[in-house]
């Protein structure tokens, strides 16, 4: 996987970067590099890469800004985000927007090619079982061909919409979901139920989902914004 894995570095300290890069392209990955804000967020959008290290405070466009964006913009590039000490609230609202995994400088260069591998090797599995039709995390096992989801081998029978709301949930890992837009997406925009339907059905989900609902791994509550899956 190394020597085909392309990877944008998003950095404007030059040390850093000179750093990252020589080790990067010591095992065999292809750098491509931007110093500022505004130059990576195009080359992220208009080239091709397999991940992103990208650099929270950056001339003329903030890493959160960049991540932000490019998440509305539909690109799932994997985000490794860079934050200095001590930023505590921008890593929490880095990884909302949509970051995958964040660093606090100074970090070991070790450590970074460890994330890096964790997240192509995740990136990897995700596009196999895409293509299959088949996503598993934990021990449930969902085929979306077949409509089939299974808990430790056995199949679990949800309801249509449970079915549906539990698919949108997993097509949008580690994405917050309003209420409402659960509701616009699985129930329609003219539907009748409210809110709270929403509610009642990821209780059902976790009931049937998750090993304790009190505590659930994966359909987790985002106080005052939502929902968020977590494979």
């Amino acid at each position: 996987m190394n020597n085909i894995s392309k990877i944008l570095l998003v950095e404007d300290e030059p040390g850093l970067v000179m750093t990252i890069r020589d080790r990067l392209e010591e095992e065999r990955y292809e750098i491509e590099v931007a110093e500022d804000g505004e130059v990576g967020y195009e080359k992220a959008l208009k080239s091709a890469q397999n991940l992103i290290i990208l650099d929270l405070m950056l001339p003329k466009k903030g890493g959160l800004d960049i991540c932000r964006d490019l998440r509305q913009q539909g690109v799932e590039t994997p985000i490794i985000m860079l934050t200095a000490k001590g930023q505590v609230v921008d890593k929490v609202v880095g990884l909302k927007l949509g970051a995958n995994d964040y660093m606090q400088k100074p970090f070991e260069m070790m450590e970074l090619l460890a994330r890096i591998e964790v997240q192509l090797r995740k990136k990897t599995s995700e596009k196999k079982n895409s293509d299959s039709g088949v996503v598993g995390f934990g021990d449930i096992e969902i085929n979306f061909q077949s409509i089939e989801v299974k808990k430790e081998g056995e199949t679990i029978s949800l309801s249509s919409k449970e079915f549906q709301l539990l698919k949108f949930m997993v097509e949008n890992e580690g994405v917050i979901l309003s209420r409402d837009q659960l509701l616009n997406e699985v129930w329609g925009y003219d539907a009748v139920p409210s809110t709270r339907t929403v509610d009642v059905h990821i209780a059902w989900l976790r009931q049937k989902l998750e090993d304790d609902s009190r505590y659930p791994k994966h359909i987790l509550t985002v106080h005052g914004f939502g929902y968020k899956f977590v494979g």
